[in-house]
């Protein structure tokens, strides 16, 4: 198993790293999502700037880098080679080395490799984050609340240890790359659905 480690998470770092959002926006939409909304090159950003398409695009091709990859490092090479793959795909998604590291918040990819590893599991968090983004129109509220459950139905499930570590980790991570939606929620200053994106300054 040791000699897959290296050669594992460098694979699951260069595919989480591929721009997925950054390149729809380019191409569905001629522009340059880091100077858009949040500035963030994720599929949220990009929902919000460029409509339910272009976001539709963005979050399959950042969740299914995820989904296929972990799937076959899974069916390959087994669970725990799986899980540290899954943690350098999101690592890279989130610091993806084709944008000077600056990627998106980890939330497609993660739940991309979440249904790789425990389908159940992510069908129960998928449930969870749709509803409350249905109720709230705030996808960054669902986003946290499905990585606040997603240790707690892991743990609920008695899923495997080396998962239960995972979606902690991921769990924590993700929350973090929200810690600025934290403050606006807090504040009452997030943005909805629907709000018109601000171009921001070069």
């Amino acid at each position: 198993m040791s000699i897959y480690i290296l050669p594992i998470i460098l694979l699951g770092y260069l595919v989480g790293s591929i721009p997925f959002s950054f390149l729809t926006a380019k191409y569905l939409g001629k522009i340059d999502i880091r100077n858009y909304g949040s500035g963030n090159s994720g599929a949220t950003n990009v929902l919000r700037t460029l409509g339910k398409k272009a976001g539709t695009v963005a979050f399959i091709g950042d969740f299914l880098k995820g989904f296929i990859l972990v799937t076959i490092v899974k069916s390959v090479l087994g669970l725990d080679l799986a899980i540290i793959c899954s943690i350098s795909a999101v690592f890279g998604h989130c610091y993806p080395i084709y944008l000077k590291f600056k990627g998106g918040k980890g939330v497609a990819t993660s739940g991309g490799t979440i249904f790789a590893l425990y389908p159940l599991v992510g069908v129960i968090l998928a449930i969870c984050l749709f509803t409350i983004v249905k109720v709230s129109k705030m996808v960054s509220l669902g986003s946290i609340s499905a990585a606040f459950l997603l240790p707690i139905i892991s743990l609920l499930l008695n899923t495997e240890k080396s998962f239960l570590i995972y979606s902690i980790i991921a769990g924590l991570f993700v929350i973090y790359k929200h810690k600025a939606n934290i403050s606006r929620l807090i504040q009452g200053k997030e943005s909805k659905l629907g709000s018109k994106p601000i171009k921001k300054n070069p």
